[in-house]
């Protein structure tokens, strides 16, 4: 038997290691966009977790063009090793809301850069027009596209509560018209909702397990200041993660998970100068040490291996 890349998971580093013969490192682009969600085309506000930066803090300086931030972001990860390619990942906010010229535009100039790779764009499901899924299969037939969709539960109140702004049905039409494009999908799924029980999470694991996905981002939910769930908690603060909860939330869905889907992200790191709560999870390294000891300390993963062929 042997692992993912040393890993019990089938982790992003391993696949992308295998269809690229080396690390590839992620840029993250930002192309300026808003989102249906804050400007009353479908809400107001956003969805109650999304903080002022609509989750790309860590997102390159929208007043440049995509070159330059792609340069940036170059010198910024080669001065600290040498790196050969690139994903140019556009994060921030809703990334197919807009005029589909302009997505052609930064998109084109995105994947124009000869070290990048592939083409991953953060957006909702219902921002997929026939025009934009068009330019998006156009653009597979020149470098791989990915489309990460964050879906977060599939539980309907929760999606509510969250204000999400769409149903279930939208997210699995979104997927099937993608793949039916030859385009992969990431699913981006936020663990410790307000209100969502353990089963409630495994839930949408197993529900993600039905679906035609290729990757998931398993994220931990996050307080930030500036946002409504930050006004909620400080209100009626609700139960929040502990780090060995986490952990070992963790460990059940990936003991659940599909073997096939890539798992981009076990955790994540929200900006120290907003978050609220959990606080110990400002400390990404760390978290991601506990995960992987806890890993080698149960024999949950054991039938996550590959078999020796």
């Amino acid at each position: 038997m042997k692992q993912w890349n040393d890993k019990p998971y089938h982790s992003l580093d391993y696949e992308l290691k295998k269809r690229f013969g080396e690390k590839v490192y992620r840029l993250t682009l930002n192309g300026g966009m808003s989102c249906p969600n804050r400007d009353g085309h479908i809400g107001y506000g956003g969805c109650i977790f999304c903080s002022g930066g609509g989750s790309g803090e860590f997102a390159a300086n929208p007043s440049l063009s995509i070159q330059q931030q792609i340069k940036a972001g170059r010198q910024m990860l080669s001065a600290k090793r040498p790196v050969h390619k690139y994903i140019a990942y556009f994060q921030a906010f809703t990334n197919t809301y807009g005029p589909v010229e302009y997505l052609r535009s930064i998109f084109t100039e995105a994947i124009s850069c000869p070290e990048v790779v592939l083409l991953s764009i953060a957006t909702r499901p219902d921002c997929l027009q026939p025009e934009i899924l068009a330019l998006l299969t156009e653009l597979n037939q020149i470098k791989p596209v990915w489309v990460e969709l964050g879906l977060q539960t599939m539980h309907e109140n929760t999606a509510a509560f969250i204000r999400r702004g769409y149903p279930l049905s939208v997210f699995e039409d979104a997927v099937k018209r993608l793949r039916l494009a030859g385009i992969e999908v990431i699913t981006h799924v936020i663990l410790g909702l307000p209100g969502e029980t353990r089963e409630h999470m495994l839930g949408t694991i197993r529900y993600l397990n039905t679906q035609d996905i290729q990757g998931i981002k398993l994220q931990l939910l996050h307080i930030l200041k500036g946002t409504d769930l930050a006004v909620l908690y400080e209100q009626n603060p609700f139960p929040v993660f502990c780090m060995e909860e986490y952990v070992q939330m963790i460990l059940s869905c990936v003991e659940i998970l599909r073997p096939d889907i890539v798992i981009h992200r076990l955790t994540g790191d929200g900006p120290r100068d907003l978050l609220i709560a959990p606080l110990w999870s400002s400390a990404k390294r760390e978290v991601l040490n506990r995960i992987h000891q806890s890993f080698r300390l149960q024999d949950t993963w054991q039938g996550k291996l590959f078999q020796e062929k």
